[in-house]
């Protein structure tokens, strides 16, 4: 089987990958080792130039490792579109959240929300800034540490509403999903791939990805709670 790619990822498309992964290496005989940690920390890892052979992390992210000469241009690969989510812990009443007004005023009332690190969370927090109640919230809001997911803080109890990508919060004990964002609000993240620059096998990288974009992984990806690209 030789020697396998190497890549890294973020925590959102980890199970997604892992399935992949899997079904390319019976397809082709190529095994695929794939790292899944913080988005931020996968980002750093890759600037500071380990031996990855490929990344898969948020669209702009993986822009920026572009322009920094990490990974190699042209090389980008959109993947699969990621939607926000919202849970509570299991058990717990499921406030309103079909409506962008029913969601604001869910949010104004819940004690504790948690949010992640990344885009999702960056797109979160100017939400709150565009309704006018970021103030109002301000010591209520726990960001989840880089790697950790905002299911595991809404099952354990620290915080009573949480988002985060659907793909980490559908298959996570201990919570109940209780719809995404509504119409207006929605927040859905471009998932790309890309070659990383310290690798050396470009080739059969840029084969992987257009493996990964093939409308034969639709399936997958709606399994995980995303949408092809």
């Amino acid at each position: 089987m030789g020697t396998p790619l190497k890549g890294i990822s973020s925590m959102a498309t980890r199970l997604l990958l892992a399935e992949l992964a899997a079904a390319y290496r019976h397809a082709t005989g190529v095994a695929i080792e794939i790292e899944s940690v913080g988005g931020v920390d996968a980002a750093r890892r890759v600037a500071a130039g380990e031996a990855f052979d490929v990344v898969i992390l948020a669209a702009d992210a993986i822009d920026k490792l572009v322009a920094g000469g990490s990974v190699l241009p042209g090389s980008r690969a959109d993947l699969v579109r990621s939607p926000v989510a919202i849970a509570v812990r299991e058990g717990a009443k499921a406030p309103d959240v079909s409506t962008e007004a029913a969601l604001r005023q869910a949010v104004l009332e819940t004690s504790t929300l948690g949010y992640s690190t990344g885009p999702s969370g960056n797109a979160l927090l100017k939400l709150f800034d565009v309704w006018g109640i970021a103030d109002a919230l301000r010591g209520r809001i726990v960001q989840a540490a880089a790697g950790i997911p905002v299911a595991q803080l809404v099952a354990d109890g620290q915080v009573e509403l949480g988002f985060q990508q659907a793909s980490e919060m559908l298959t996570a004990p201990g919570i109940q999903v209780i719809g995404s964002m509504p119409p207006g609000t929605e927040i859905v993240t471009t998932f790309s791939g890309g070659v990383c620059a310290a690798s050396s096998r470009p080739e059969a990288v840029r084969e992987l990805l257009a493996y990964m974009q093939l409308p034969a992984t639709a399936t997958a990806n709606r399994h995980h709670g995303m949408e092809p690209a």
